[in-house]
């Protein structure tokens, strides 16, 4: 692509992305399903006026996209958050990879496609999208929320579990060559995971040192440099760009220019965002679905009751009550980013049923639309869980509660001042 083509075509995913969310924010429409519909309407597969002709022209800056959403969950999210949870949070996160993931690979044995496809469906069903739930926690002010570290914990622990499913994947799709390269691989990964956890712990202050500047210029430049280049070390290492963006984000989070980060990189965010849901969208070929639409039903229904089953039983572990077991269910539904590289694993591997591809897209645009609509209203939700599960709450507590919410969707206090761009519940 030349440099005019690029430029007009940035510019118009920019703006096609904007005007359309823009639009359908009036009706009380989330953003995260129109940034994709722009990218499904200006590209490739669908007739009319073509933004991007190739996905992969966008691929860089949708990447840097996920790399900032997740730097800026890591910022907010806080190595005592994980340490607190201990042996609880792994727990839910274990709890919730058994349940999706197993029932994925079940569900795929179901389908009749082949074990190989089965497993690729385990991850694809079983895994949520980073970057939409934590577009969801943003957008919606939940950061501050009680049931949002468990939320994050389980974000992290499935992004951890990412690297040895993929190091086991890997060679079962013939990518790599036997288990001593899949056993290197895994273990190359993990020893990355855990020096940057090393470094999140104990070593904050010389990174503080080493960022340390009152020009806010130089600041930006240096933590976009470390987020970009802690991302593109983690893929090159098996891990996930986005667990890397996220670790280098706990790092600096844990510094004294943490608030100052926090708020130069908003816009940042908010714009490369945009392009990694509109780039999301150029991959999805709707003259695909309408062959896999049964089977996609039915992996949409299997999924919100097991992401039911798991975020009640989440809930009740980490004491939360019946409102925010809601919020913790609705908000963890959303599949995306992961899927699709599995999709694109599965296209290079040759062998696999032909119907996998258009299957894992028609499921992808439809948890990524319904995930974000669905954690919107989890207030109404709510009803849908039994009360006898969950500790009762006193009116006051209550009221207090709709007090705080009502305060954070109208832009009050600290990392809750997002704008709730994606509706009230």
């Amino acid at each position: 692509m030349h440099l005019a083509e690029a430029l007009i075509a940035l510019g118009g995913a920019f703006l096609a992305a904007g005007i359309l969310a823009r639009a359908g924010a009036r009706i009380g429409l989330p953003t995260i399903p129109l940034f994709m519909l722009a990218g499904i309407l200006f590209g490739p597969n669908t007739p009319g006026i073509a933004l991007v002709d190739n996905p992969a022209d966008l691929k860089l800056l949708g990447t840097i996209g996920l790399v900032f959403l997740l730097f800026y969950l890591g910022l907010e999210f806080h190595t005592d958050d994980l340490v607190a949870g201990g042996r609880r949070l792994v727990g839910v996160g274990a709890l919730y990879l058994v349940l999706n993931v197993g029932g994925g690979f079940l569900f795929g044995l179901g389908l009749g496609w082949g074990w190989r496809e089965a497993l690729v469906l385990a991850g694809v069903l079983g895994i949520s999208s980073s970057a939409i739930v934590t577009k969801v926690l943003v957008d919606l002010g939940r950061l501050g929320n009680p049931e949002t570290r468990l939320i994050l914990g389980v974000i992290v622990i499935e992004d951890v579990f990412l690297a040895l499913y993929l190091a086991v994947l890997t060679p079962v799709l013939g990518e790599t060559e036997g288990l001593r390269a899949a056993a290197l691989d895994v273990g190359t990964a993990f020893g990355f995971l855990i020096l940057l956890a090393s470094i999140a712990r104990w070593g904050t202050r010389i990174v503080g040192r080493l960022i340390a500047t009152e020009d806010n210029e130089l600041l930006v430049v240096i933590f976009t440099g470390l987020a970009i280049l802690t991302a593109g070390v983690a893929e090159e290492l098996g891990v996930s760009d986005a667990m890397g963006a996220f670790m280098i984000g706990l790092i600096l989070g844990a510094t004294k220019s943490a608030p100052r980060i926090r708020e130069l990189v908003h816009p940042l965010r908010d714009a490369f965002a945009a392009i990694f849901f509109f780039s999301f969208g150029l991959s999805i070929d709707p003259g695909d679905l309408a062959k896999v639409a049964g089977p996609v039903a039915l992996a949409v229904l299997l999924t919100f009751v097991l992401n039911g089953v798991a975020g009640v039983a989440a809930a009740r572990i980490g004491g939360l009550d019946r409102s925010q077991a809601s919020n913790v269910v609705f908000t963890i539904l959303s599949r995306g980013e992961f899927a699709l590289v599995l999709a694109a694993l599965a296209a290079g591997a040759g062998g696999l049923d032909t119907r996998l591809a258009p299957f894992i897209a028609g499921y992808v645009l439809v948890m990524a639309v319904l995930g974000p609509l669905a954690a919107t209203r989890s207030g109404r939700f709510e009803r849908m869980l039994p009360a006898r599960l969950f500790p009762a709450r006193g009116k006051n507590e209550a009221a207090a509660e709709r007090t705080e919410a009502d305060r954070e969707h109208a832009g009050d206090g600290g990392a809750r001042s997002e704008p709730a761009h994606l509706g009230g519940p």
